[in-house]
């Protein structure tokens, strides 16, 4: 299921295994290993953008902008970030599941990319659906908004964290196609 490219000097692009591709039954399995291991890799994108550019510039902002930009922008990122974050769940979950019962040699980190994401579904639940309902209240002092911006900021990175662990399991899984 793998190409195998050659280029010479920008003319012509050889792909050596296309035959074998093209004659090997492509099963769920493949189909669901594949898709997953993209949602879950968009989804870590995101993340780490989130991370690398609005919480440095949230947590530089003085309350009251803060609070007004949250409950402006707060519904759109909420929009933004759920079908990433559904997607993935849903098709980890079918590749675990469509995979387990097979001989395929990446069931078993593709199980381990599934369980990974549950950990970053769990940090939603445990802690950032209660912080951001939190952060929506605008009710927080400056140095409690700090906090609490200090506090999300780490639990965001080790989302993020887990989320590359899973990612890189899913790839492993791909990898180990056979």
């Amino acid at each position: 299921m793998y190409f195998k490219f050659s280029v010479t000097y920008g003319t012509s692009l050889e792909i050596s295994s296309l035959n074998s591709i093209l004659q090997s039954t492509i099963t769920f399995c493949d189909v669901f290993q594949l898709l997953s291991t993209g949602a879950i890799g968009l989804l870590v994108g995101a993340l780490l953008a989130e991370g690398a550019i609005f919480i440095p510039y949230w947590r530089s902002l003085p309350s009251n902008t803060f609070y007004s930009l949250h409950k402006e922008y707060g519904p759109h990122l909420y929009r933004f970030f759920a079908p990433l974050t559904i997607a993935p769940s849903i098709l980890s979950l079918s590749a675990a599941a469509s995979c387990a019962g097979t001989a395929d040699a990446g069931r078993w980190p593709t199980l381990i990319a599934c369980l990974l994401f549950i950990g970053v579904l769990a940090t939603y639940g445990g802690y950032f659906k209660r912080a951001n309902a939190r952060l929506a209240t605008a009710t927080l002092s400056a140095s409690e908004l700090a906090q609490e911006l200090a506090r999300w900021e780490s639990w965001h990175w080790g989302r993020v964290v887990i989320g590359i662990f899973a990612f890189g399991a899913a790839l492993l899984g791909i990898s180990m196609h056979g």
